[in-house]
């Protein structure tokens, strides 16, 4: 004790220094660690094993479809899956139809219902669907594409019949949309929320991606300030985009469908802080995609190199589109390589994508 106060100041000075630059280190150091963590929830390169055509359509004396597409699925809290898809007939009709079942195993026999059977729906145009629980509200939406970005509500998700006659999110195309859509379509709405705001994504068939914004509070009204959040070639960021929260960061993933040079379809992907933050690109080329025909295998002969207008499958069934980063998977629609003819009647099938390699981590 008695050497401890005979020390100079300028010693004690020095012990003062070494010990905020041992404390600012240990900081330092928990920081990057963390930031790590944050980045390696997602890899850096993927590769998938799909299995084969897993739903396809299932025509009936009134609906002679001929394809299934786009789907969005979500398991509720009893283990059950839920999936809602595009159908087209052989008129060139589009218009929504669903299924369940408890395993994957099933997903191939279970039955599908027409959505048009619905008389609140009914027979008009229906197309690319997207579902979700919103928790503050106790309902489940439908989202999909009439011509508007419009919704369905029910409380009862394993009733098809109980869907809400659509409403529309935004009346009419954004002025910035018209500006920039060119010879595209407006369309393929995805509505995810944070903390505090809901946001509406959408395409545009040529290069854009953009996002309005409404309060949670005010969900699903009020939905303002679109703007164009990401850009590109149309071909580099064409349809099918899709944004979620990937699990235990506050980051976030959005994948977009893109158009390679020989005409299949394949996934990019984008991560940023927030779901207002710059989109920085993580997996954007057709030789190394976030999926696509250059990383993902069969078990036998490909029956498919689209990886096309598809959804991860969530670890939440909320509106906060949360993943499961330790086990990655997608439902997508593809189709024999050989087929061709009239867009809507390309004979589309929905296949399930699983990320080989073990957790993302």
């Amino acid at each position: 004790m008695r050497k401890f106060r005979t020390k100079t100041l300028g010693a004690l000075a020095a012990l003062a220094a070494a010990a905020a630059l041992a404390a600012s280190m240990l900081t330092a150091n928990a920081q990057t660690t963390d930031d790590q963590v944050e980045a390696q929830a997602l890899p850096a390169s993927f590769s998938w094993e799909s299995t084969g055509a897993l739903i396809g359509p299932k025509p009936n004396s009134t609906h002679n479809v001929v394809s299934t597409k786009d789907p969005t699925v979500v398991q509720d809290a009893s283990g059950k899956w839920h999936v809602f898809f595009t159908v087209a007939n052989t008129a060139g009709n589009w218009s929504l139809a669903y299924t369940s079942f408890d395993d994957w195993s099933q997903a191939g026999s279970a039955p599908h219902t027409f959505l048009d059977t619905n008389p609140n729906i009914g027979s008009r145009y229906a197309a690319a669907p997207h579902v979700f629980y919103y928790a503050p509200q106790n309902l489940w939406y439908l989202v999909y594409q009439t011509g508007l970005p419009s919704y369905s509500t029910t409380s009862n998700i394993n009733d098809p019949s109980s869907w809400s006659a659509p409403r529309n999110f935004q009346n009419e195309m954004p002025q910035v949309v018209r500006d920039n859509i060119g010879n595209g379509f407006w369309l393929d709405y995805w509505v995810i929320c944070d903390d505090a705001k809901c946001h509406l994504f959408s395409a545009d068939d040529n290069g854009h991606v953009y996002r309005a914004e409404t309060t949670v509070a005010n969900f699903p009204n009020g939905f303002t300030n679109t703007q164009i959040v990401l850009q590109d070639t149309k071909n580099n960021l064409f349809e099918g985009g899709a944004v979620y929260n990937v699990d235990g960061t506050d980051d976030y993933m959005l994948m977009w469908e893109s158009i390679g040079s020989n005409g299949a379809r394949y996934y990019r992907a984008y991560t940023a802080d927030t779901l207002t933050s710059q989109w920085q690109p993580l997996a954007t080329s057709q030789s190394a995609p976030f999926a696509g025909a250059a990383n993902v295998s069969f078990p036998g002969t490909p029956w498919t190199t689209d990886i096309s207008h598809g959804e991860l499958l969530r670890s939440t069934h909320d509106q906060t589109m949360t993943i499961d980063t330790g086990n990655l998977q997608l439902l997508y629609q593809g189709r024999n390589p050989n087929s061709g003819g009239d867009y809507s009647q390309l004979p589309y099938r929905l296949g399930l994508l699983t990320l080989t390699g073990g957790p993302a981590c």
